[in-house]
């Protein structure tokens, strides 16, 4: 006799059809209308829903509901663009949430990334980034204190890159690393993700027209939200 189909896979094959004739932040059944339907437990519910979630395929909102995903966005790793070049170009809206900005000594990292003198001052930026009111990343940036003056500006609608220039650095190169991490408590609340979700860390160190640096900045990413394309080319 052929077994019967798990109760969560029947629940996940109804939602992969609905979200195939849906649009990005389409509403999806709730928890509890799934347990209703399907006279299964919530725990069954979840269990449909989650493995969706891990494909990035929808998305939650604690207390608002389940929702269909957009597409991640993309970056190709051997451009320079900024958040708000980025999003542009995929004809998203970008925007930012500051959560703090002020001047303080550097830490020996930062010290070290900004090739600054130790116990030097830098300028600091937390934001959460947005696109289309989605958001994509937490991100902390750390200045030369000489480029302070950027604070000023109205970062949450402005491209840092753009204040950058303004005040004659031109973010022309850029070295960093690509790492993985879980949400903690305070970035799953911010990133709306579940605690533990997986992030794409990004550190990199910006350079100026000069070679100088002027900016060292970690970006932490919704893992489902956002994609990095890597092209190789092997050399002989």
């Amino acid at each position: 006799m052929r077994a019967a189909t798990p109760a969560y896979l029947v629940i996940e094959q109804e939602l992969r059809r609905i979200i195939r004739d849906a649009q990005p932040d389409d509403a999806l059944p709730s928890d509890a209308e799934l347990c209703e339907r399907f006279g299964v437990s919530r725990m069954t519910a979840r269990q449909a829903v989650q493995r969706l979630a891990a494909e990035g395929l929808l998305y939650r909102v604690s207390g608002r509901g389940t929702f269909v995903a957009q597409d991640p966005v993309r970056r190709r790793m051997n451009r320079l663009l900024s958040f708000t070049e980025e999003m542009a170009r995929r004809g998203l809206t970008a925007r930012s949430e500051i959560i703090d900005s002020g001047v303080r000594a550097a830490l020996d990292g930062e010290s070290r990334a900004l090739r600054l003198p130790a116990k030097a001052q830098v300028a600091t930026l937390r934001r959460i980034r947005f696109a289309d009111d989605v958001p994509m990343a937490v991100e902390d940036v750390r200045l030369p204190a000489v480029c302070a003056a950027v604070l000023s500006a109205d970062l949450a609608t402005t491209s840092l890159f753009t204040a950058l220039e303004g005040l004659g650095r031109v973010p022309t190169r850029a070295l960093g690393t690509l790492t993985a991490a879980p949400a903690g408590t305070t970035e799953a609340k911010q990133l709306d993700v579940a605690v533990g979700a997986p992030l794409l860390v990004e550190q990199r160190t910006i350079l100026d027209q000069h070679g100088t640096p002027v900016e060292f900045t970690e970006s932490r990413y919704v893992g489902d939200r956002y994609r990095f394309d890597i092209e190789l080319l092997r050399q002989d």
